[in-house]
């Protein structure tokens, strides 16, 4: 079975006609071309763009001259409700003192700290899964956001603040189109952002909620009683250069976006991954035995070859964030093609991960492609799910160690089989079936180790 993806239009849109479809949806909005294509120009009264598919660019942008391609301005734009001054929207000094004190958190052995965390999250997620079809993805956000709050915060789902983040994160994601009027419109700093108000009540108050959980967490530091987990590391982790730590702002804007990165990316991911095993038995087969042998210790988890692989591949065809957006500081020429200073530069994991010229069968689920000498090269110039270079996700290992380990518990407890409908990928604030992901499980008997 071929994963479905939505199809573009042919030969090329006009400005009204993309922006229509952008606020439907990113993905069927843009057309067929672009998996071909190595670049693309898009020009309009209000934005100049760069659609930019040949990995020499990926390389130079992410990699080789990142300091003159920094995180665009509109993308802060979009998501400044939520997020604030994270580090998802900074650029520059202010963006490097936040990573020095936020990548010791996710440094070697803290991943070993959290995979207790990661665990449990899985025991309190197969104990809610029930057998018959259901729409994955509200399960896969439920489990996904406890494990962020267990391995943030120590604090399982089921606790009142962190139920209440929750429920208010889904109301902001249906508020919140990937590309809006705030991305897309140019305006001076002093005037107020056009953000729903539905998008501003949603993100203050999660913001509140990260707050009060926040303010707790700095008493009990200062009392001595904090737990060791990931939002203790980081609130006491002074800049190195500075000897100063995250104020109580600075750490809700990081809250914010280690919640979004690490809930609503992973339960994308995790979704897709479930329906696609769903969709080839024989790779929900080796999964399913590699899960049924896992053991509850952090070592076991590297013998999860084919589960990785088969969540490697479910990143390659539904990333979840679907596309990222750098801003040129200064003239540039790409492939001959003069791009003007404040050119909107977008790297696009989704074509980019489906390039027809880079990839062999590029809209097939085949996770052997990752030990072929093929499927390697592609992976070199044409894999990107958590970004690259110096702001690639310093989640990325936390994020992987998650997927495989729910990916493989969840397949050895249940059989997994497609619902009666195929998802329909869209772009949210990550890809996401346009209504669910429906999937058929039925318990498999003999091979769930409840709390082994």
């Amino acid at each position: 079975m071929i994963p479905p993806r939505p199809q573009g239009p042919q030969g090329r849109s006009g400005f009204l006609r993309l922006a229509r479809g952008f606020r439907r949806d990113l993905l069927s909005a843009l057309p067929e071309r672009f998996y071909r294509a190595w670049m693309a120009e898009f020009r309009n009264p209000l934005i100049h763009s760069f659609l930019c598919n040949d990995p020499a660019l990926v390389r130079l942008i992410l990699r080789d001259r990142p300091g003159d391609f920094p995180k665009s301005d509109r993308l802060r734009e979009g998501l400044a409700p939520l997020l604030g001054n994270s580090i998802f929207v900074t650029n520059g000094a202010e963006w490097a003192r936040q990573r020095r004190i936020i990548d010791p958190a996710f440094e070697g052995g803290r991943l070993r700290d959290s995979f207790e965390a990661i665990w449990q999250a899985s025991d309190a997620a197969l104990a809610r899964l029930t057998p018959g079809e259901i729409d994955i993805e509200p399960e896969a956000s439920h489990a996904a956001a406890d494990v962020i709050f267990r391995a943030l915060f120590s604090l399982p789902i089921e606790h009142d603040i962190a139920a209440r983040v929750f429920r208010a994160f889904r109301a902001h994601q249906d508020a919140q189109p990937i590309v809006n009027l705030a991305a897309m419109v140019p305006l001076p700093r002093w005037l107020p952002r056009p953000h729903s108000h539905r998008t501003r009540a949603t993100a203050a108050q999660i913001r509140g909620l990260i707050q009060d959980l926040v303010a707790a967490r700095m008493t009990a530091i200062r009392a001595g009683t904090a737990p060791a987990d990931l939002a203790s590391k980081i609130m006491t982790t002074p800049d190195p250069q500075t000897g100063r730590c995250f104020d109580a702002r600075e750490m809700v804007d990081q809250v914010a976006i280690f919640f979004l990165a690490g809930h609503e990316t992973s339960a994308s991911a995790l979704a897709w991954a479930l329906w696609l095993l769903a969709a080839h038995p024989e790779w929900q087969d080796r999964v399913a035995a590699e899960g049924a042998d896992l053991a509850r210790d952090f070592t076991a988890a590297s013998g999860l070859k084919a589960t990785r692989a088969a969540f490697r591949e479910a990143l390659r065809l539904y990333p979840p964030v679907p596309m990222m957006v750098r801003e040129a500081t200064r003239p540039e020429t790409f492939r001959d093609r003069p791009v003007p200073k404040g050119a909107q530069l977008v790297l696009s994991p989704w074509h980019l991960q489906r390039h027809q010229r880079l990839w062999d069968r590029p809209d097939d689920f085949d996770p052997g492609r990752w030990d072929t000498q093929s499927g390697k090269a592609s992976a070199r110039d044409a894999y990107i799910p958590f970004s690259a270079g110096q702001r690639v996700c310093p989640g990325a290992g936390f994020a992987m160690l998650e997927g495989v380990v729910m990916l493989a518990r969840i397949t050895a407890a249940f059989h997994l089989s497609p619902g009666h409908r195929a998802p329909v990928p869209v772009a949210r604030l990550t890809v996401r079936g346009r209504d669910g992901i429906l999937i058929r499980l039925d318990r498999r008997e003999g091979n769930h180790r409840e709390g082994a």
